[in-house]
């Protein structure tokens, strides 16, 4: 069968525009990009408000910040949590990667009753910190060499009390777990969000590091951390 010349040009010029169109990030993804701006409030509640007056202090020097929008946190006797939140690391003075999508979660046994602990900002202080929780699953408590300090919300002192921490959490909690331990809780980068939000390949170090994917849906974030 004889193809017309326009039919076989049309069909190369669609071949190579499909592909730009599947590669290419889609900022309207809403549940992923619900969360990044859900991450960008939380940051801005922790960061400039007036509740945590030694998060900002630690600023200056960090590698990264990780940070999580709502960590639910429930059970009676035996307990569990989960939550999602964003990685953004930090190579250069006001040089922050794009977010990276974690997943978190605990569990524990011990005499406990249902609550909810929100809000938590991880300030990553050191390369080791970052390093850790980039290379593979991380549980607090449990790196070698890779010290957490936590800070519940109106407590003062933090950068003193942080000391050499090399990962500093302030977690803005809510119900009976107020102010509980995170110690046994682990992250994990979420494969699925990021290759959704930055597609095929998007590795926590290629986002984070190598910076080999971008997103304009998380430039507001980038800017807001760009102040430190």
């Amino acid at each position: 069968m004889k193809l017309d010349r326009r039919t076989v040009l049309t069909g190369a010029a669609a071949a190579f525009a499909a592909p730009m169109i599947v590669t290419s990030p889609a900022r309207a993804d809403a549940k992923r990009q619900s969360l990044v701006d859900a991450c960008l409030a939380s940051g801005q509640k922790v960061l400039s408000g007036k509740d945590f007056p030694d998060a900002v202090k630690l600023m200056s020097g960090a590698r990264g910040v990780l940070i999580i929008p709502e960590l639910v946190q429930g059970g009676f006797i035996l307990g569990a949590a989960g939550g999602r939140g964003v990685l953004v690391a930090r190579t250069k003075p006001n040089d922050w990667s794009f977010p990276v999508f974690y997943g978190m979660g605990s569990g524990s046994i011990g005499l406990q009753i249902g609550g909810k602990v929100s809000e938590i900002v991880f300030i990553i202080r050191s390369e080791k910190g970052l390093a850790a929780i980039l290379d593979h699953k991380f549980k607090f408590g449990a790196e070698a060499g890779v010290t957490l300090v936590a800070v519940g919300i109106g407590l003062e002192g933090a950068s003193t009390a942080a000391g050499g921490a090399d990962i500093v959490a302030f977690a803005n909690s809510a119900g009976l777990f107020a102010g509980a331990s995170i110690e046994g809780s682990f992250l994990e980068p979420d494969s699925d969000w990021n290759a959704i939000y930055y597609g095929q390949g998007a590795t926590a170090k290629a986002i984070a590091i190598d910076r080999k994917f971008s997103n304009p849906g998380a430039e507001s974030l980038r800017k807001f951390l760009a102040k430190w």
